[in-house]
């Protein structure tokens, strides 16, 4: 059994929560105010393989709560970011969250800040609202490296799913590299010790 840990972050008013609800119970929620941070749990098949599903919903962030963000970025396999399309603000705060996430990384990860990212960009059903093209959501995306889609927590639960289904695939796979990569590094150090231990032994003989 697999354990795989997302963290959900974007701006009060973003609808992070109700995507997520709408992708762990199918159901659509209003929008909602919550000062506390949430933790759901959820078991799930995705390609044959079992897996137990932990998704981290804080309280909302602002452009300035980088202390918010220290928690989720040691703790997660990956991320998903929120902003809503009808509200630029929340935009401008998602892009900061994005280069927090990576900042963190290259500081407390040694450098891997390759850590699956999906950009959303939610309330697509209000279009006719809209304050962010969809043009410039992908261009973050691209900037920051990560998968970019949007979504109406609304109106499409089978959007919700396939992006966090396409998410949680590229945490196995980055979690298997970083498993291979450890396991060839150990592998290496083990080969070099046996190496050393043996040619002393025959530098003796």
């Amino acid at each position: 059994m697999n354990d795989i840990k997302l963290a959900l972050l974007g701006s009060e008013g973003a609808g992070k929560s109700a995507v997520l609800v709408r992708f762990l119970t199918r159901r659509f929620i209003g929008e909602y105010a919550s000062n506390a941070n949430s933790l759901y749990h959820k078991r799930l098949s995705i390609d044959g393989r079992q897996l137990n599903l932990e998704v981290f919903d804080p309280c909302s962030q602002s452009s300035e709560a980088r202390c918010i963000l220290e928690e989720p970025v040691d703790w997660a396999d990956g991320f998903v970011v929120v902003y809503n399309i009808s509200d630029r603000t929340s935009f401008i705060n998602a892009k900061n969250i994005l280069r927090q996430i990576r900042e963190a990384r290259m500081d407390n990860c040694k450098g891997d800040m390759e850590v699956p990212v999906c950009l959303v960009g939610n309330k697509q059903d209000l279009c006719h609202a809209r304050q962010v093209r969809e043009e410039e959501g992908r261009c973050l995306a691209q900037e920051n490296h990560c998968h970019f889609q949007e979504v109406s927590a609304a109106e499409s639960y089978q959007d919700i799913a396939n992006l966090f289904t396409q998410l949680i695939r590229q945490v196995m796979e980055h979690l298997k590299y970083r498993a291979d990569r450890r396991r060839y590094s150990g592998s290496k150090s083990m080969a070099k010790l046996i190496n050393n231990v043996f040619g002393k032994r025959r530098k003796s003989v």
